[in-house]
């Protein structure tokens, strides 16, 4: 009862930050919005002519720098009174994510260490390690094909017809260029403090399985370890439940702000490409409830309904560690015994992001139709092979799918200035890109489970 009463504060706390969002953006945010539109648009034209400038001394010349001073002045100034009037707004959903985050790392550490060391010896955690990533790589080869494929059919970007952008255009994004060294890097902690403290969520998984291992290897003296952490496992649930009381203040503060900043339009200028995006997501989802349904049988359409409220929680806040410790939870419940939803659940944070996966060729191949730069069909599977590498363990990134594109599209001529074409929509996109990388954690949680016979009834 309590959990369906949570589901429904969040649907209608989702309703109403759309609907005062929408009256702010009418009221009260649209003029700042204006204002930044038309100073940017000022500065795009003023960067064209000083391009086009030969003579830099000239009094026409020093006009146009100081115009395009100005300009920018009037656009941050504008931003930052619409930041302000939405300050409440953007903080009820910030302090959420932050006690979200507070409780995610010690959690996927003392589980993954109690998962880790009931599975025993090294050859049990390899055996099911192993089964684990070959389902989430199958599921990233699958997810990146699908975005191909849908991208080719339906062509969202080839009826923009823009020119190249300038050179100059700045996203505001860093874009990843992950070498084998960097790959290394991130995979590997060389402070366990530092990785907790910065939610890295592999290294923090990459500790926790030597911890386990070394705990269940020193026999009856490791009991006394899994004890202790079990228990603080489930003090860490138990603030999980208070913290999840707040989940419904935390939708309406992010989807007010949202809609308030860009407004119900931004739905009308890319409807076409976010309507085929969220229809990728549905076959997507159709694919996925396919196979868990080869393996799980029926129960698979009892786990998709069981996480319909962290795949809301995740789809309104656009955060999939907003959901982490309720779909654990849920996932118990299920059936799924705790060692190993303690062992897959953050391993698939880091390498089974199937909604993430799929927006990265989705999104590279839109931006590539914008420009009329055709791709063959070597270069799409390259660009493919190449996301799946660099999309690995980057998922404490902010805004990490971007990311990850803007490091692979550089690579085939691709203007990186092309993602501001997404910068505007992005939230919106990472909503059901979020939900969607609950969803298939789960189901591979479940299949696991089933493959390990340790999946029991409810």
């Amino acid at each position: 009862m309590k959990k369906n009463k949570l589901t429904l504060f969040i649907f209608i706390a989702l309703i109403a930050g759309i609907a005062l969002g929408y009256i702010l953006n009418v009221n009260s945010i649209d003029v700042y919005n204006q204002n930044i539109l038309n100073a940017d648009a000022k500065v795009k034209s003023i960067e064209v002519s000083i391009v086009k400038s030969t003579d830099t001394t000239t009094a026409q010349f020093i006009q146009l720098k100081a115009d395009k001073k100005l300009n920018v002045k009037i656009k941050k100034e504008n931003e930052e009174i619409r930041e302000k009037k939405l300050e409440y707004f953007t903080l009820l959903s910030d302090i959420f994510l932050r006690l979200i985050k507070m409780i995610v790392a010690p959690l996927v550490f003392t589980t993954l260490v109690v998962g880790v060391a009931k599975v025993g010896d090294i050859k049990a955690v390899g055996r099911i390690g192993g089964k684990t990533l070959g389902w989430f790589m199958a599921m990233s080869l699958m997810s990146l094909v699908l975005g191909l494929i849908l991208v080719n059919v339906f062509e969202p970007g080839k009826h923009m017809k823009l020119s190249l952008p300038d050179h100059l255009v700045n996203t505001g994004i860093q874009k990843a260029s992950m070498s084998v060294k960097d790959f290394i890097a991130h995979v590997f902690p060389k402070s366990i403090a530092e990785s907790m403290a910065n939610n890295e969520i592999l290294q923090i998984v990459v500790f926790s399985l030597f911890f386990g291992v070394a705990t269940a290897a020193i026999g009856d003296l490791g009991k006394v370890v899994i004890k202790a952490f079990d228990a603080i496992a489930h003090v860490i649930l138990k603030m999980t439940g208070y913290v999840m009381n707040f989940a419904p203040l935390a939708v309406f503060g992010a989807m007010t702000a949202i809609i308030a900043k860009q407004g119900l339009s931004v739905l009308n200028t890319y409807a076409i490409f976010i309507g085929e995006f969220y229809l990728g997501l549905a076959i997507l989802w159709a694919v996925l409830i396919f196979l868990g349904f080869l393996i799980l049988k029926k129960r698979i359409f009892r786990l998709v309904n069981d996480m319909k409220e962290p795949a809301l929680l995740a789809f309104s806040t656009a955060s999939s560690e907003a959901a982490y410790p309720k779909t654990m939870m849920l996932l118990e419940r299920f059936g799924c015994k705790d060692k190993i939803v303690s062992f897959v659940l953050p391993l698939g944070y880091s390498f089974n992001l199937d909604g993430s996966m799929m927006y990265m060729t989705f999104a590279s191949l839109f931006i590539a139709q914008a420009y009329g730069i055709h791709l063959g069909f070597e270069q799409q599977i390259s660009m493919l092979l190449i996301l799946m590498l660099t999309s690995k363990g980057i998922a404490g990134v902010p805004r990490a799918s971007l990311v990850v594109i803007a490091g692979t599209i550089a690579s085939f001529n691709i203007p990186e200035a092309g993602l501001a074409l997404l910068i505007g929509i992005d939230p919106l996109l990472d909503m059901g890109r979020s939900a969607t990388n609950v969803v298939g954690n789960s189901i591979a949680t479940a299949v696991v489970s089933k493959w390990e016979g340790e999946l029991k009834d409810a």
